[in-house]
């Protein structure tokens, strides 16, 4: 395809994108307040840990509304986000080998995988770790948590470890148009960590060591995981692979 054609398929997949967001938001927008629900079950454990009252507030008629709102569309894509992503590969199959388009499957499986696997990984150790470390910092005062704030905290550690997850997949990418080699990452795996800790301590909500090491470890580990998914796809590997064949 030509480079115009190139960006009319890029069009046409992002338009398909955009279009399941915004049937999964219609979808969960209708259980946002189940889903909020269980959003808030750390904060309320936080709090009746240190006896406190586990009633969140708002401080404008519009806060309950909007914050639905954007719970029901970061539900929704998250919903959406098999579709999504199958719209990506879509896009990069065409400068794959033959061979290599079977592997559509397995694409789809780690990358909803991951991204599922770095909420929940969130969700049930590194967020309510940060609260009760919060809560019990300030326990000499009386805290007034609003709905937004405490949504907006939610999300940035969920979605944001969601997205730290998909590290392999990026990696994926990057390699397979030979912007980066496994080579290159592992001469440079101490800069990496550290890169990792700094990026760890900047995003942790908390300023103590045990939540950025619970926020390092996991991007440790990928990082090295990411290093065996380059050599994988690496195009020198994946153009002797496809000569054998």
């Amino acid at each position: 395809m030509s480079f115009l054609q190139h960006l009319e398929e890029l069009r046409m997949r992002i338009i398909r994108a955009l279009m399941a967001v915004g049937i999964g938001f219609c979808a969960c927008w209708y259980y946002a307040e189940r889903i909020f629900s269980y959003m808030q079950r750390p904060i309320m454990t936080a709090l009746a840990n240190h006896h406190l009252d586990t009633k969140l507030v708002y401080l404008s008629p519009t806060e309950p509304f909007n914050m639905y709102l954007k719970v029901g569309f970061i539900a929704g894509l998250f919903v959406a986000s098999p579709f999504v992503l199958y719209q990506l590969w879509a896009f990069v199959a065409p400068g794959l080998y033959r061979d290599e388009k079977r592997y559509v499957m397995p694409f789809m499986v780690f990358s909803v995988g991951l991204f599922v696997a770095g909420g929940f990984f969130g969700y049930r150790i590194v967020y309510p770790a940060a609260l009760d470390f919060l809560i019990g910092y300030g326990q000499q005062f009386s805290p007034m948590i609003t709905i937004g704030e405490y949504t907006d905290l939610f999300l940035t550690i969920i979605v944001g470890l969601g997205l730290i997850f998909e590290m392999p997949i990026l990696v994926f990418f990057l390699s397979l148009m030979g912007v980066i080699s496994a080579g290159w990452m592992w001469r440079n795996l101490r800069y990496s960590i550290l890169a990792i800790f700094i990026l760890a301590a900047i995003v942790t909500p908390t300023t103590d060591i045990m939540n950025m090491c619970l926020f390092a470890a996991p991007m440790v580990i990928l990082y090295i995981v990411s290093i065996l998914v380059a050599w994988l796809v690496s195009p020198a590997r994946r153009k002797a692979a496809a000569n054998r064949a």
